[in-house]
């Protein structure tokens, strides 16, 4: 088997005295895992930065074997996040939560256009926006999208205001008067593309971390990743 492809390096671990065994979120092969031999140089050491663009050629002589990587940076993206310690909290959340949640080698289809979307953007004023977007597709991709298409107890799809915790379903202001509290806010920017408030970030990030937890994580009996946990104290939005 032998294929090249291009994604987002988001974990490494050191194997032996200088090889590595990468992850890597790939455009036409979702999460894959590679060895790369005899690579821990000083002139490539930066190649294989978490959130660095890489080309690789990955072959293995069994499908079931692991795959071998010859990586070839593309763009180095990691630096990016090197500069910020905001930045770099978050590309620690994708990270983790990527590797945890995503199988291999499964397409990411039009998911990776969001992760994409977040690297290539990184030092625009919206990088937050668009990392909020990764987490609430990433809801889509495993299959526990919420439903905001219409008011969950009046079937309206007019003042759409709140997201029911029990449901996932969006509520109207009139469904919802009473109950406020209880509820999380709607992620209006996700639909109608206007530029978010802060307030706005914090909201849609506390009602995709209650989801994931609640509909993926708990779920599968799996462990949250400290990175995602802590991230919004981190960031003090």
């Amino acid at each position: 088997m032998r294929f090249q492809d291009e994604g987002y390096i988001i974990k490494q671990q050191k194997y032996g005295e200088s090889s590595l065994i990468l992850t890597v979120l790939s455009k036409n092969h979702g999460k894959i895992v590679g060895f790369v031999k005899n690579c821990l140089h000083k002139k490539n050491l930066a190649t294989f930065q978490l959130g660095n663009k890489i080309s690789l050629e990955a072959y293995a002589r069994l499908e079931e074997n692991m795959l071998s990587f010859r990586p070839e940076l593309m763009i180095p993206t990691a630096v990016n996040f090197l500069i910020s310690a905001d930045k770099l909290k978050v590309l620690g959340a994708l990270c983790e939560l990527s590797d945890t949640c995503l199988v291999q080698n499964e397409n990411l289809a039009g998911f990776y256009e969001d992760i994409d979307r977040f690297f290539m953007n990184i030092n625009k004023s919206n990088w937050l926006e668009n990392y909020t977007r990764f987490e609430f597709h990433l809801l889509d991709f495993l299959g526990i999208g919420l439903d905001l298409s219409k008011c969950a107890v009046t079937g309206s799809k007019d003042n759409l205001l709140y997201v029911s915790p029990k449901s996932g379903k969006a509520v109207s202001a009139e469904a919802g008067r009473g109950y406020e509290p209880r509820l999380f806010k709607y992620p209006t920017f996700i639909f109608d593309n206007h530029i978010p408030q802060s307030q706005e970030i914090l909201n849609t990030l506390r009602m995709t971390e209650f989801f994931l937890k609640k509909n993926f994580f708990a779920a599968h009996d799996l462990k949250f990743p400290n990175n995602r946990d802590n991230l919004l104290h981190n960031l003090k939005l």
